[in-house]
Formats: structure tokens, sequence, C-alpha cells
């Protein structure tokens, strides 16, 4: 790997994760929220209930987050 920005990628976990608003426990083994940029999802998982935040990997629900303020940081 020659490109500087592949060998920085490989540094970094594959995990995406992802602060999500739930809106919605779908009673189907899913969940709908909300992402801090407005896009409406739905992802596996219904252990966090409605009206709070969770963490998502990789489209899954990890576990409920506390109800703090966000800030998004483009680097």
């Amino acid at each position: 790997m020659s490109n500087i920005l592949q060998r920085f990628k490989a540094l970094i976990p594959g995990a995406h994760n992802e602060l999500v608003n739930i809106t919605a426990n779908n009673g189907d083994g899913t969940s709908t929220g909300t992402t801090l940029g407005g896009a409406i999802i739905t992802v596996k998982g219904e252990s966090v209930t409605a009206g709070n935040r969770a963490l998502v990997r990789n489209g899954e629900v990890v576990r409920q987050m506390p109800s703090l303020t966000a800030v998004e940081v483009e680097v």
C-alpha cells in the first residue's frame, strides 16, 4: 500500500458507529431511529426504548447512550 490514505484507513477499525435517537420499537426485532443528520433509519434490536438515544454499530443497537448534547466534528 503506497497510498498514504489507504495506509491510514488500515489503522481504523471497520465498524461504523452512529448515535441515533430511537423513535419507535417495531415489534419485529428492529427499531426506527433518526440520525444526527436527520436521516430516518431502521436498525436491528429493540433494547433501547423510544425517546432515548442509542449507540448503533453496523446497523445494530449496541446500548443506550446518555441524552447529552452531541457535537459533530468533521476532520
